[in-house]
């Protein structure tokens, strides 16, 4: 039994993770600003706290883990991190965590770390086509998010991997390609294109309509939560691995051709509106060459199979 601590533990993706690691029979603490708020975390020891604050910081970090999980960030969907108007919290909050971190967590001794990054660090201009996105791992730089939550994740992949230089720190980096699932924010305006899409077609009667941002020609890929999970624990457990890594899938879809999707899952016949929106980059797709090469595994699961699960579970958050 390892003793773990998870950072962002009231999250969709901590959320799950705490799941699975109390499934396999370790002693688990979370940290997070509040609960998961769709179902009750089986943590050992859930702590309240921000994450920000160097005594919070401090307190939970009062024991050399074996393992630690930095998910906490201040982030959302494009409608978040794509207007502006946040940029100052994202990077804020969000370095700030981070520092804290590694600074105490050195101190206490933890043993390993792991850090979600985002395929938001990858470059604005390999990214213009929809068609032919450029997201392999060296062809981060030179360096060109195309938001201020990509820069801070890149600024934050460098600081963990400097405190491996200087201090001995066995970290783990891993670039996330847009998780979904069920117990994923669904409305409120941080929830991400499978969960907004999935709850518009959820709510609009049979022959109605829905809003897309942009042309939809824009592409992604999206990776159901059970794969990134799988994906995290096998970087954990490499030997001579650290990352930075993609952790997402290869099955790349444009937005137009999501929302048909999950319109077939519903079984709805739906007209689809562009309206003006914040949209990102044009084209983003994950890279698995590294992963398979160095950890002999990549995602599998289609996005039509995850998908499907996430839209029931959506459909019956709407009729509560």
């Amino acid at each position: 039994m390892k003793s773990i601590l998870v950072c962002g533990a009231g999250g969709f993706i901590g959320g799950h993770l705490v799941k699975k690691l109390k499934k396999e029979g370790h002693w688990v603490r979370g940290v997070d600003l509040k609960y998961n708020e769709f179902s009750k975390s089986p943590a050992d020891d859930f702590v309240i706290g921000d994450l920000r604050d160097q005594i919070v910081v401090q307190k939970i970090l009062d024991q050399p883990f074996d393992e630690v999980y930095q998910l906490a960030a201040d982030m959302g969907g494009a409608g978040y991190i794509f207007t502006g108007a946040h940029d100052a919290d994202v990077m804020h909050n969000s370095a700030t965590i981070n520092l804290n971190i590694l600074h105490y967590g050195q101190k206490a001794g933890i043993k390993k770390i792991f850090y979600s990054s985002s395929a938001c660090i990858y470059p604005a201009y390999n990214q213009m086509d929809p068609a032919n996105p450029k997201c392999s791992e060296e062809s981060a730089y030179p360096a060109e998010p195309d938001s201020e939550y990509g820069w801070e994740k890149l600024f934050s992949e460098r600081l963990y991997f400097s405190f491996h230089r200087n201090y001995g720190m066995e970290v783990r980096v891993a670039r996330f390609h847009n998780i979904f699932g069920p117990e994923g924010t669904w409305w409120g305006g941080k929830e991400k294109a499978p969960a907004a899409l999935c709850r518009k077609v959820a709510e609009a009667n049979d022959g109605g309509q829905i809003e897309i941002w942009g042309d939809g020609n824009q592409t992604r890929s999206f990776l159901y939560i059970d794969e990134c999970l799988e994906g995290v624990q096998r970087l954990m457990d490499s030997k001579d691995f650290f990352g930075p890594v993609n952790i997402g899938s290869e099955e790349m879809i444009s937005i137009n051709g999501l929302a048909q999707l999950i319109m077939n899952i519903a079984g709805k016949k739906l007209t689809i509106k562009h309206v003006d929106g914040p949209l990102g980059v044009r084209g983003r797709n994950s890279d698995n060459k590294l992963i398979k090469e160095k950890l002999g595994w990549a995602p599998s699961l289609s996005l039509s199979k995850g998908l499907s699960i996430t839209y029931q579970w959506i459909l019956s958050e709407t009729k509560k």
